[in-house]
């Protein structure tokens, strides 16, 4: 057997869609493809050092998933309307930063169901597809609006999610594949249920602001796992700096040891260290 390490500052993980979902952990910003380590005895450090993902300088505690308090507290997006699109105060001249405003908030959104814990509602820009829904360990998608701007955008999700869920039950999630929903038949039962209050949006921001597509396809994914487990636990750099256990599967953006799992997408900005112990 022969052991590999690696270490950098921590990114997302690298998701691109395939049979299974294709992975890679980005460390200093080179990509390392992870799949391949399915069963494999695996260990992760952090180091005890935090760089903020926006100006780089050391910070004793990640904010908002890797970014210095001073960042967080003013870039825009670190704001809260970034969480809560509905919020958006653009339009109330409070933008921390207009020229970032326009080019992130106003282009066109989608709304979408997606079926990772059970049905779920949810935003995201339309260069984000597929990325946003494997992120989140969606076994579904459907896009079911393309709206103008973010801000409309909230607004109709603010409005699906008196009835379905707007977050995903990470615990569920990675217990077990989500059965199949007709995702087709939810978005119409919701058009109905709701379609005075999103007619009242259409007839606010114009006819053409809200798009509902009903030709889409339901979009399916399946992710590399080869076990998962009975009982979620979950492991925490701040708590303990060194995770070790053999690789069952990834999926969202938690590794899935049989020690428990990892979400890193939490650890943004924390240099760790991968040794990969290969069994040969």
């Amino acid at each position: 057997m022969t052991d590999s390490t690696y270490s950098g500052h921590l990114e997302k993980m690298k998701v691109r869609p395939g049979v299974p979902v294709d992975y890679a952990l980005v460390l200093d910003n080179k990509e390392h493809v992870i799949n391949d380590l399915l069963g494999q005895q695996i260990t992760l450090k952090w180091e005890g050092d935090i760089h903020c993902r926006a100006c780089e300088r050391p910070t004793k505690k990640s904010f908002g998933q890797g970014y210095c308090y001073p960042c967080f507290t003013r870039l825009p997006e670190c704001d809260s309307c970034i969480v809560s699109p509905e919020k958006c105060h653009f339009h109330l001249g409070t933008c921390r930063d207009p020229e970032w405003g326009e080019r992130v908030c106003f282009n066109d959104h989608i709304v979408y169901l997606a079926n990772s814990s059970g049905v779920k509602v949810g935003i995201t820009r339309m260069k984000n597809m597929p990325s946003r829904w494997l992120d989140q360990g969606a076994a579904q998608a459907l896009p079911v609006a393309r709206v103008a701007t973010r801000r409309l955008a909230g607004l109709v999700e603010d409005i699906l999610r008196r009835d379905v869920a707007d977050k995903t039950n990470w615990r569920t999630m990675l217990k077990a594949d989500a059965p199949a929903i007709d995702l087709h038949t939810e978005a119409e039962r919701l058009r109905t249920l709701f379609s005075d209050e999103l007619q009242q949006l259409q007839d606010e921001f114009g006819q053409d602001a809200i798009t509902w597509l009903t030709n889409e396809n339901t979009r399916d994914f399946n992710y590399p796992v080869l076990e998962y487990p009975t009982k979620v636990a979950s492991h925490n750099f701040d708590k303990t700096a060194e995770v070790a256990g053999r690789l069952m599967g990834i999926k969202g953006q938690y590794l899935i040891l049989d020690t428990g799992v990892i979400n890193l997408r939490k650890f943004t900005s924390y240099k760790i260290s991968v040794t990969v112990n290969r069994e040969s």
